[in-house]
């Protein structure tokens, strides 16, 4: 099992190395794939039986996390790029397809689909939308406070202007903030509805796909 979960992880992180034809880098390319779809392999053993719904769920994912909040976030400090960050939001649209395709078909195709029963505790809607906000603030503070110190020792020379555009939206920025987190929360959200996982393992698990592919 562990040989085909090792292929998978090689396989389906080949599908996030297209960029690298033009961009180079390959190796890159294919570490961040692998990593990716580490992130994933979750949800293709452990998430929805049925492989529609489990790519939705991925795409979910991929879209949500890894495209609209990362691309919309690169065009609120670099306003002047906007245009090539729509195309670029086109081609990783088509890489995401095509990387979900290529899990669900591995994910059948190598056995790693788990038969696994485990109940899953479901909230009322009502508890659902206030953890979902919760969570949306908790990451809003997050930011502000990892963010910061990221920004301080590692990021700053990427974005040398981020602290001014910040300070110029005022309230705006940290209402950004708290949209993304509600988008990025609402996203895993029906992983957590059905990942087959003991809940520390599914909060591991989603943790980790909210980190590498965010």
């Amino acid at each position: 099992m562990k040989l085909r979960m090792g292929l998978f992880c090689v396989l389906s992180g080949l599908c996030f190395t297209v960029s690298a034809f033009d961009a180079g880098h390959f190796g890159w390319f294919l570490l961040s794939g692998v990593m990716t779809a580490a992130a994933l392999l979750p949800v293709v053993r452990f998430g929805p039986r049925h492989a529609f719904a489990n790519g939705v769920v991925l795409l979910l994912a991929l879209f949500v996390i890894g495209l609209v909040c990362t691309l919309s976030e690169g065009a609120l400090f670099y306003p002047e790029m906007r245009a090539q960050l729509a195309r670029s939001a086109v081609s990783g649209a088509l890489i995401y397809l095509l990387a979900t395709a290529v899990m669900i078909g591995l994910g059948a195709g190598l056995g790693l689909t788990s038969g696994r029963e485990q109940p899953i505790a479901h909230r009322s809607p009502v508890k659902a939308g206030l953890m979902v906000l919760l969570s949306a603030i908790a990451y809003m503070v997050y930011y502000e406070v990892f963010g910061a110190i990221a920004y301080q020792f590692f990021t700053k020379q990427y974005y040398p202007h981020a602290a001014e555009q910040a300070m110029a939206l005022g309230i705006w920025f940290p209402i950004y903030q708290l949209a993304r987190g509600v988008a990025m929360t609402s996203a895993v959200l029906p992983l957590v509805y059905t990942l087959r996982l003991p809940r520390w393992q599914a909060a591991l698990a989603v943790g980790l796909l909210v980190w590498i592919v965010g």
